[in-house]
């Protein structure tokens, strides 16, 4: 069978990593396989472990990339875009932070799922904590992380639920805390 070169080697662990942050988010971390990984970005399985040491690299990997999505404009528009039913119902394009939440917090201390987790949250409320009101920076740092927490919980929740009239209560009662 010929080698790959070495940039279609990196077209495809790309593509692996972007199928995989997708899958994750729709999945869960422990509901899709690298089998299933692989077959999603049309590869063969056998060239995985010459891309990843793991499956858990590749989930810290694809948690990286999954976070790479830029939050532009106002606080206003970068919560009414996270609090929004289209974000709650396509999670596979969605914040990393409120698809894999419950499977980040049962992984085994110091993984390094749970580290680029801890780093999205970091990075979520230094945007969202440039985007308020001037404050003392140790106050800006508190509404940004409480902000965080309502984001991140009211789409967990309406997620959860089988109820869009209740999904949709929580999203406007999320978004009805926020507001300065």
């Amino acid at each position: 069978m010929p080698r790959v070169s070495q940039e279609q080697a990196r077209i495809n662990r790309q593509r692996v990593v972007e199928v995989a942050a997708a899958l994750f988010r729709e999945r869960g971390l422990h509901g899709v396989g690298v089998v299933d990984i692989m077959a999603a970005a049309g590869l063969t399985h056998g060239g995985f472990y010459g891309q990843f040491a793991n499956k858990d690299a590749l989930a810290a990997e694809a948690f990286d990339t999954a976070l790479a999505e830029e939050y532009r404009g106002t606080t206003h528009t970068v919560v009414a875009n996270y609090l929004s039913l289209d974000h709650v119902r396509t999670p596979g394009k969605g914040c990393p932070l409120a698809a894999l939440a419950n499977d980040v917090s049962r992984e085994s201390a110091g993984s390094a799922v749970r580290g680029r987790f801890a780093q999205g949250i970091e990075g979520l409320a230094s945007i969202v904590a440039n985007l308020t009101p001037k404050a003392s920076k140790e106050r800006r740092r508190q509404r940004a992380l409480a902000t965080v927490a309502t984001l991140v919980g009211a789409v967990v929740l309406a997620r959860a639920v089988d109820d869009e009239a209740l999904a949709t209560e929580l999203l406007q009662a999320a978004q009805a805390s926020i507001a300065p």
